[in-house]
């Protein structure tokens, strides 16, 4: 199956080549996103730049796909789904949820200059990069790329309700999905609170399982594509 995979905040494409390479050998077809102001260095790229760049992966598979988001881009992967709800077989959110429309699409950490640079790792200490050891630290900080401020505040436009037919899978890597159910019953998780199946899948993770669970990871995205499981409490 085609699996579209998004990566989050300040990461590049190539982020995803360990999980990309253990899908290939299960016979899947994956593709990473480029997405301009990361993968192209551009400090003046959109939000509707980088949707459009996930729209032409997902159009070019000409049929449906497994649409993949990381954190922030949990965001992104839900706009897909919104653009093309009838491309979309199943969304998949790997440690962040869709924010509604009108709210801003990642405005976490202050913009300097026109950018948003990787803030260090202070905010995510703790069970976000408990599991990273040094290398994978140094590794992650050497590959990270500012975010251009035109993405970070841009305002997410939600215009499709068909959306909330596809299927939804909640990867949960550094918080466990009792705990997501609860937001979601709380009512923190609006976009989510109206879709018909919701999914919850747990990883034994901090923030980023591409990079210390490539292969766990994959199986999870392996079971999602091949059985696209439709609903669990």
């Amino acid at each position: 199956m085609d699996i579209v995979l998004i990566a989050g905040l300040w990461l590049p494409a190539t982020v995803w080549d360990r999980v990309a390479d253990e899908l290939r050998r299960r016979g899947h077809r994956p593709t990473a996103v480029t997405l301009p102001g990361v993968d192209d260095g551009s400090t003046t790229a959109t939000l509707e730049d980088q949707l459009a760049a996930v729209l032409a992966v997902v159009d070019d598979a000409g049929e449906q796909v497994v649409v993949v988001g990381h954190s922030a881009a949990s965001t992104l992967a839900w706009l897909a789904t919104d653009r093309r709800p009838d491309a979309v077989a199943t969304a998949v959110m790997i440690g962040g949820f869709p924010n509604a429309t009108g709210t801003p699409y990642a405005d976490f950490f202050a913009v300097t200059d026109g950018i948003m640079a990787f803030p260090g790792w202070g905010p995510f200490e703790g069970p976000d990069s408990d599991d990273l050891d040094a290398s994978a630290r140094r590794h992650l900080e050497s590959i990270a790329v500012p975010v251009p401020e035109s993405v970070a505040r841009a305002t997410v436009e939600l215009v499709d309700e068909r959306r909330y037919a596809v299927p939804v899978t909640l990867v949960c890597p550094e918080f466990g999905p009792d705990e997501a159910r609860a937001w979601l019953a709380d009512g923190q998780l609006p976009e989510l609170a109206r879709t018909d199946q919701v999914r919850f899948v747990d990883i034994d993770s901090g923030h980023w399982p591409m990079i210390t669970r490539p292969e766990g990871l994959a199986e999870i995205l392996d079971d999602i594509a091949t059985t696209n499981a439709d609903v669990a409490g």
